[in-house]
C-alpha cells in the first residue's frame, strides 16, 4: 500500500512532527511511505527517519539555501484555501496554495493522510480522484474557534475517515459534527520504546517535560513542589522545555526559596535519558490533546503523576495502578499525589512496573496495526466513504486543485 502524509513542517520540533514520523517509520516496513513537508526551514529533520520513508518539501524557507523561495511574489500573497481561522494561517500563502494543489493533484498513493485542519481542507479540496481521504486531528474539537468548527462543517463530511487521540474527542466529533459515512476512529499518538534501560527508581527527582505555556502550569507544579520540599527536603524537580512563561517561573522559583530544589532544565533531545534519570514524573495542565509526555515517562518506567484534565490522561492512566490522577488546578491535590509516591517506594516501584507494562499498548507497531486495519476497512467499502459528498466532491476535485490556486480575480471567471 502506498501512504503519503502531509505535515506542516517535517523539519521542526514538536508532538505531531515526532508522532507522524513514529507513525510513518512503522509503517514504511511493510508499506510504501512518504512524508510531505509543506516547508523545510532547515538542513535536516531534528527527529529520526527510516531510510525507506521518503521524505520532501513543498516551498523551501531556508534563506541559506539556494532553493529560497521567501522572496517570491507569492509567498507575500494570503492564502486562498488554507483556513484564515486555522492558527497557521499567518504562514501559509497563495505560494502554498498552489504547491499543494500540484502535490495533491498528482500524489501517488492509496491513501493521503493529512496532520492538521488546514491542511484537511486542502485534502479534501484538492486530491484527485482515487486516493482515500483520511485527517487526522491533533487537537480537539473543543480547542477549534466557532469559525473553524463552521468551516470544518462543510469540508469533513467528504473525508473517508476522521481520526483523533482519544476516545473522548472521537464522540465529541461523531456526537457535535455532521459526519454522515465518515469513519470517526480514536487513534492515540505511537511512543516507541526507549533506547535506554528503564528508570530504576532510586534517583530522588521529580520530572516535567512540556512547553513552559499556560496551559501547562508549571506554576502549580512549582508551587506544589514547595509543599513537596517542606516534607522532603531530600527531593528534587526538574521541568524540561522552553517557551515564554521561563522568566516568570524563575521569579516564582527564587520567590519561594525554591532555586535549590526546582531547577528549568531547558529542551533536552532526546529526552529518554533525562526521564530514566527520576523516579516519579509530574503533569499538572489543564488541558491536554493527548499526553505525549505522559506515556513517554511511563514507557521510561516511571508512574506518572498527573491531573485529570480533558481529554488524554484519564484515557492513559489507570488511577491508583500505574499512575495517580489529582484534581485540575488544585496545588495541595498535586502535592498530595506526589508524596504519596515520593513516601511510600513500594508503591512508587510498583506503580511503576506497571507502568512500563500498561504503556507498551502505545508502541507504534500496535498503533501502525490499527491504522491499517482502518485503511484496509476502508478499501473494503470501495473508498466510498462519505457517499453522500463523495461524488460532488469527486467532480470538483480536480476543478478545486487548479481554481483554489488562482488569484481571486481569475477566480471568479472559473
Amino acid at each position: 500500500m502506498q501512504l503519503s502524509f502531509l505535515i506542516h513542517n517535517a523539519y521542526g520540533i514538536g508532538g505531531t512532527i515526532r508522532t507522524t514520523y513514529n507513525l510513518a517509520n512503522t509503517l514504511a516496513e511493510q508499506h510504501d511511505v512518504e512524508v510531505v513537508s509543506v516547508f523545510r526551514h532547515r538542513e535536516e529533520p531534528v527527529f529520526a527517519v527510516d531510510p525507506r520513508v521518503r521524505l520532501r518539501h513543498l516551498v523551501d524557507i531556508r534563506k541559506d539555501s539556494a532553493g529560497y523561495e521567501g522572496d517570491d511574489p507569492r509567498f507575500k500573497k494570503p492564502a486562498a484555501v488554507f483556513p484564515r481561522q486555522e492558527g497557521r494561517y499567518a504562514q501559509y500563502s497563495a505560494l502554498t496554495d498552489r504547491r499543494i494543489a500540484e502535490h495533491l493533484a498528482t500524489v501517488d498513493a492509496d491513501v493521503v493522510v493529512g496532520t492538521r485542519p488546514g491542511l484537511n481542507v486542502h485534502l479534501v479540496r484538492q486530491t484527485r480522484r482515487g486516493p482515500l481521504r483520511v485527517g487526522q486531528e491533533h487537537l480537539t474539537l473543543d480547542t477549534h474557534s466557532a469559525g473553524l468548527r463552521r468551516r470544518l462543517r462543510g469540508v469533513y463530511p467528504r473525508l473517508d475517515a476522521l481520526t483523533t487521540t482519544t476516545e473522548a474527542d472521537a464522540r465529541a466529533y461523531r456526537e457535535k459534527m455532521r459526519l454522515p459515512g465518515v469513519r470517526v476512529a480514536a487513534m492515540p499518538n505511537p511512543v516507541p520504546a526507549p533506547a535506554v534501560a528503564p528508570a530504576d527508581g532510586t534517583g530522588k527527582w521529580v520530572v516535567a517535560a512540556g512547553r513552559l505555556a499556560p496551559v501547562k502550569r508549571y506554576d502549580l507544579l512549582i508551587r506544589a513542589f514547595d509543599k513537596v520540599r517542606a516534607e522532603r527536603p531530600d527531593w528534587r524537580l526538574r521541568i524540561y522545555g522552553g517557551g515564554k512563561q521561563k522568566d516568570k517561573l524563575r521569579r516564582l522559583i527564587d520567590q519561594l526559596g525554591l532555586y535549590n530544589h526546582v531547577f528549568l532544565m531547558g529542551t533536552a533531545h532526546p529526552l529518554e535519558p533525562e526521564w530514566t534519570k527520576g523516579s516519579v514524573a509530574a503533569v499538572t495542565s489543564t488541558f491536554e490533546s493527548f499526553g505525549m509526555t505522559i506515556v513517554e515517562a511511563m514507557r521510561c518506567g516511571l508512574p506518572v503523576v498527573s491531573t485529570d484534565c480533558p481529554h488524554g490522561p484519564g484515557e492513559i492512566i489507570d488511577n491508583g495502578v500505574d499512575g495517580r490522577l489529582v484534581e485540575v488546578g488544585n496545588v495541595d491535590a498535586i502535592a498530595a499525589g506526589l508524596l504519596e509516591l515520593i513516601n511510600d517506594d513500594a508503591l512508587r516501584r510498583q506503580m511503576a512496573a506497571r507502568a512500563l507494562t500498561h504503556s507498551a499498548r502505545f508502541d507504534p507497531a500496535r498503533i501502525a496495526e490499527r491504522y491499517e486495519d482502518l485503511f484496509g476497512s476502508l478499501t473494503a467499502r470501495g473508498g466510498s466513504a462519505g457517499l453522500l459528498h463523495r461524488a460532488r466532491g469527486t467532480l470538483m476535485g480536480g476543478a478545486f486543485a487548479v481554481r483554489d490556486a488562482l488569484t481571486p480575480e481569475k477566480r471568479r471567471t472559473v
